[in-house]
């Protein structure tokens, strides 16, 4: 089960534009359409969304927007279908109508590659499906041809979505000599070597990434990997984000999907480091969460949406915070992983020596702060700490 409510997942795949397929069945009343298929097709006004009504032995064919695709799934399963399905690129989904109106929903592993007409086939990646890459390779997401397995495409898209972040701050690193990075709660690593390939392989630039992670059989595993495939530069360190010590300059800190506040803690310390770049997946956020427990019950009473006015509002003073200490921070949309179903990504780049003003970013943190009843929280105290 998954608590985000199908429309809205159904909604963020044809914005992503990664429908493979979807169906609509058992109708819940007499009629002449007996099922409906849609399938992604690409004309020369941009894609559309082919409508197949199927009337006996015939089928009825239309070619919808985006918005009109939603409209119509969103109106007539709610009257007309029984039975929902989607294929994407992160999964097989089902929502059922079942007695006493209840709506049960499923989600089960992908098992449908982009189909021929998809829009995501014509787009260039800068890891391409079809070319050969050794990590990609190595962590089962590729055939030795260079194929993306079906299973694997929602974690290929995420990692050249990754790698795009890292092109737009690369400008803002040192333009010669080694790169320093820190990747805290790198966890299995496959983006960790992402970003080893596209600053070694693609950019040919020399590099000191440490990838750190509490899981000594998970550093074991990276390590191990990342000798097999001659990964120059490429290091494996088991420890905490808070009392890691680097041995020099740190550049660029990444940290993806950190357990509640290790995220901040991996901030705090990219803030000590005074790095040009900082890139930060949030995972679950817990610490407001309890500080609204028995405030605003008109909406915190409902779970759902207290969790996610938590998240937004800790996510939001990260950003301040960040700007408040002379970074350039933006919350931009990332892709969701198994990891967690929040796609948020907080991205800063150190501002200019010559740009010091930071009383106007002080007064809105400030500012925020007193909105939300908050006088401190995670990331304040460990910077101050």
């Amino acid at each position: 089960m998954n608590s985000v409510p199908w429309s809205d997942l159904l909604s963020a795949t044809v914005q992503r534009r990664t429908l493979f397929r979807l169906v609509l069945s058992r109708p819940r009343a007499s009629g002449t359409i007996q099922k409906v298929t849609v399938r992604p097709v690409q004309l020369q006004d941009g894609l559309r969304y082919q409508w197949i009504a199927r009337i006996g032995q015939q089928e009825r064919h239309e070619n919808l927007t985006e918005d009109e695709l939603l409209g119509r799934v969103n109106q007539q399963f709610s009257t007309a279908w029984g039975d929902l399905h989607w294929f994407a690129d992160d999964g097989d989904f089902t929502v059922r109508h079942k007695p006493r109106s209840q709506v049960q929903f499923k989600r089960k592993p992908p098992t449908l590659s982009p189909p021929p007409n998809q829009h995501n086939q014509s787009r260039k990646y800068i890891l391409p499906d079809g070319q050969p890459c050794p990590f990609l390779i190595a962590a089962g997401i590729m055939t030795s041809e260079g194929k993306v397995k079906p299973t694997a495409y929602h974690k290929f898209r995420q990692i050249n979505r990754y790698l795009e972040f890292i092109a737009d701050v690369l400008p803002q690193l040192p333009a010669e000599g080694t790169l320093h990075v820190v990747d805290f709660g790198c966890g299995k690593s496959y983006l960790t070597f992402a970003l080893h390939h596209f600053l070694t392989a693609i950019h040919r630039r020399e590099v000191d990434i440490v990838g750190l992670d509490r899981k000594v059989d998970v550093i074991a595993t990276c390590a191990e990997t990342a000798k097999k495939l001659a990964c120059r530069g490429l290091h494996f360190q088991e420890g905490d984000i808070a009392h890691f010590t680097p041995t020099g300059a740190v550049h660029l800190a990444v940290s993806l999907h950190a357990c509640d506040t290790a995220t901040d803690d991996a901030l705090a310390a990219a803030l000590r480091w005074n790095c040009d770049a900082i890139l930060a997946v949030p995972c679950c956020q817990h610490e407001l969460n309890q500080h609204w427990s028995g405030r605003l019950p008109g909406m915190t009473e409902y779970g759902l949406l207290k969790e996610r006015f938590a998240a937004m509002a800790t996510d939001a003073l990260r950003a301040r915070f960040l700007d408040c200490h002379g970074y350039r921070t933006q919350v931009v949309e990332f892709i969701e992983t198994e990891h967690t179903p929040k796609n948020v990504l907080i991205r800063a780049i150190k501002r200019p020596a010559s740009d010091l003003d930071r009383t106007p970013a002080q007064s809105a943190y400030e500012s925020l702060k007193r909105d939300l009843g908050v006088t401190t929280f995670h990331l304040e105290r460990a910077c101050s700490g």
